[in-house]
This record gives structure tokens, sequence and C-alpha cells, in this order.
């Protein structure tokens, strides 16, 4: 389909080979195994868009593990040969970003077909990315938000994840930085879409 902008780009295949990555729901005993993937993917891929302290500073709070995402079932794992090598999930609560460890989460519950559905915590092995690992992760939850009910989507993307979601259909509504607690603020966009 010629307007589809996943297609139409051939860096990102459309549809992957399905026994490239396997997808499964997390659960609570791969915390620890996606924690090292975060602080790994973070380092090797956003070093071109953020400074060695903005990605301190944001690792273990805004990038890290939400274990209520795993308990809602609404965050998914890529898997090759045992190996996490991608995650990333969708939520309906009402928290953007941001680990356990974010203070003042709102983890009340969005109303489907009035509130958009969230895309959360999307991270990808340096040596996996731009493999269609975090597309076939986004296919997912898409169609998940969108079995449960939720007509759009909102996010917050970091500098490096803003590409992947404009191929996704995402449009950028705000630009704002962050406050990060060893002072430095991580620049960071809303973004939106339709379901």
């Amino acid at each position: 389909m010629a307007d589809d902008p996943i297609s139409a780009n051939p860096a990102v295949p459309s549809h992957p080979d399905p026994g490239f990555a396997v997808l499964r729901l997390a659960s609570l005993d791969d915390a620890a195994e996606i924690e090292q993937l975060i602080e790994l993917s973070v380092l090797a891929l956003q070093a071109g868009d953020y400074t060695p302290a903005q990605m301190a500073g944001a690792l273990g709070g805004v990038f890290g593990v939400d274990r209520q995402l795993i308990r809602d079932r609404s965050y998914f794992v890529a898997e090759r040969d045992g190996r996490i090598i991608g995650c990333g999930g969708w939520s309906r609560r009402q928290t953007l970003f941001g680990s356990d460890a974010i203070e003042g989460k709102d983890d009340a519950e969005l109303r489907p077909g009035v509130d958009p559905a969230r895309i959360r915590a999307f991270f990808v092995h340096p040596g996996f990315a731009r493999k269609g690992v975090g597309s076939q992760i986004m296919r997912a939850c898409e169609d998940a938000a969108a079995a449960n009910g939720f007509t759009s989507l909102t996010l917050v993307a970091t500098l490096t994840g803003e590409k992947l979601y404009v191929r996704h259909g995402f449009e950028a509504v705000e630009r704002y930085a962050t406050p990060l607690a060893n002072g430095e603020r991580l620049p960071m966009i809303v973004m939106q879409k339709p379901l």
C-alpha cells in the first residue's frame, strides 16, 4: 500500500520474518532482564540525542521497568534465541511514562473510547535495532488497545524514538523537557494518533 508509512520506508520491515523474534507478554520474572536491556538500549542508541548526564539521570526513573504494565498484562517482550531483545507496551492507566521509581504516578484507569491509551517504555537491544522489532511490538500494542475499546493513542517519546513513532502515524503535539533527579533536563515529545 503506497500510503502506508511503514511499507514505504525500506529501513523498517513492514512484516519482519516471523521467526526473527517471538513476541509474548512479559512476566514479573522478566523484570531484571528488562532493566538490563533498557540500560543497554539507552546508553547505545540514545547517545546521539542525549548527553551522558541526561542518560544517567533518566535511567532508573524515567527509563525503567513499570511493573504495573506487567501486572496489567499489557507489556510485551520480543525474544530471540531465549534472550529478550525488545520490550514495549500499552497502558489503560493515566501515567504517561516512567518506572516504578517515579513519584506521583497516577494509576487511575482511562476510559476506553474517551481517553487515549498510552504507549509505554519501548526499548530495543542495540544489536537488533532497525530490524522491525519495535514495529512488531507497536502493532501488538495497537491491536490490544483497539481490542480493549480504545480509539486513540498517546505517548511521550524520546528524541531517539520519535522517528519510529512518526513512521507509525503519530504526530508531535508538544515538546518539553522533564526534570531529572541529577538536575539535568530530558527533552521529550508528546505524540498522538487515532486508531
